[in-house]
């Protein structure tokens, strides 16, 4: 029970830094006299450190333990969010790397944690992750702009009020696990997946669906905006999109326990994805809402299943964590140039045909990933058997 409490309250902590900025984005350029370029570098930042900072996180895990690595995590937020509050342009950055640091750190640890916990529960304990996870970034996406309006503030009072459920998760985490055991943590030697052709199909598979992912995040309202929607329905849109996802992580679980072979599955939402995006950005203003909901059922179940792979693929909880600060580590660097890119493209051409020719062929790729690590495989053990 308390593993369950502790994941619940950092998912929710986790998406609200990402999905804020996105509707605030106009705000923020106006406000600092910044382009559009600087708006790709903001969106891209928080994913370069979550690829960055993934690779620390097992090695915190083996000294302190999953509970209290994701209670420093809450901590790092709740500094990052702090800053950002400030508000001008060296805090907003720091304030971004400060908070991208925290999350790629508590979305590795999580991985393991489930594994380690409930090792025959790892899609339905990893779908109430991911549904808390989408909620919490639903919830900002859509708030953001109107709270920033009743306050008088165009984006650093709600920026800086995502510290406040920081805290309430950090209190709460910590009256939640005092007193519980830690288990000592085992010799490992993470470096045998970097050798192991699988655990680079699962990185590249988490890189595009997480590029697919910060696309989203940052430059969906901007996209929605040039077919005619205002800011504030843009961000409501953004909003409803995340919200959706929490049906997409849902589905997980069950399509996972009727098809032991995840490859028709990813099948589906690539093509669900292609589909939404092309909606989006070249179907009649009409589609645009239906659209929204596909691209946001896709998208849930995507990241659902990308993380619920780490699971399935991995034959033990520190094998999970290992395999997880690979693929996310690995995954959010690549992932990290899908935001810039499409900034850039958006800049240079002023139009969205070629940014939607980049965002189907990440879609393709990952299709191409997908059918392989959707197959009933997994990865060699990481835990040295002979100290362990």
């Amino acid at each position: 029970m308390v593993t369950v409490v502790v994941v619940v309250l950092v998912a929710v902590a986790l998406r609200p830094p990402f999905t804020a900025v996105a509707p605030l984005l106009e705000r923020i350029e106006r406000d600092l006299g910044v382009t559009g370029t600087f708006s790709g570098v903001l969106t891209t930042l928080p994913v370069v450190c979550l690829g960055a900072f993934a690779f620390v996180a097992p090695r915190l895990r083996q000294r302190f333990g999953d509970e209290r690595v994701l209670l420093g995590c809450l901590v790092v937020l709740l500094v990052g969010n702090s800053l950002r509050a400030f508000g001008d342009i060296p805090t907003l950055l720091v304030g971004t790397v400060v908070v991208g640091a925290g999350i790629a750190v508590a979305n590795v640890a999580v991985p393991g944690l489930i594994k380690r916990d409930f090792p025959h529960r790892v899609p339905v304990v990893t779908a109430v992750y991911t549904m808390c996870l989408t909620l919490g970034g639903a919830v900002a996406a859509a708030a953001v702009v109107p709270i920033g309006e009743a306050l008088g503030s165009e984006w650093r009072a709600p920026l800086g009020l995502l510290a406040v459920p920081v805290l309430v998760a950090l209190v709460i985490s910590l009256v939640a696990v005092r007193g519980s055991a830690v288990a000592a943590p085992k010799p490992v030697s993470p470096g045998l997946l970097w050798r192991s052709p699988l655990a680079w199909q699962v990185t590249f598979f988490m890189g595009l669906q997480s590029s697919l992912a910060y696309v989203v995040f940052g430059w969906l309202p901007t996209m929605l905006q040039s077919r005619g929607m205002s800011p504030g329905l843009a961000g409501l849109a953004l909003g409803v999109q995340a919200a959706i996802q929490a049906a997409g992580s849902m589905s997980i679980p069950v399509l996972c326990r009727r098809m032991h072979d995840q490859r028709p599955i990813i099948v589906v939402l690539a093509l669900m994805l292609m589909s939404g995006f092309g909606g989006i950005l070249l179907g009649p203003t009409a589609l645009l809402w239906p659209a929204v909901a596909v691209l946001g059922l896709a998208q849930g179940a995507a990241f659902g299943l990308a993380l619920t792979l780490l699971g399935l693929r991995s034959p033990d909880s520190d094998t999970t964590t290992a395999l997880s600060g690979m693929a996310q580590g690995g995954g959010y660097l690549i992932a990290a140039a899908g935001p810039l890119l499409i900034g850039l493209l958006h800049d240079v051409t002023g139009a969205w045909a070629l940014p939607l020719a980049l965002i189907l062929g990440c879609a393709a790729g990952w299709l191409a990933c997908g059918l392989s690590v959707g197959r009933p495989v997994q990865v060699p053990s990481v835990v040295d058997r002979a100290r362990a």
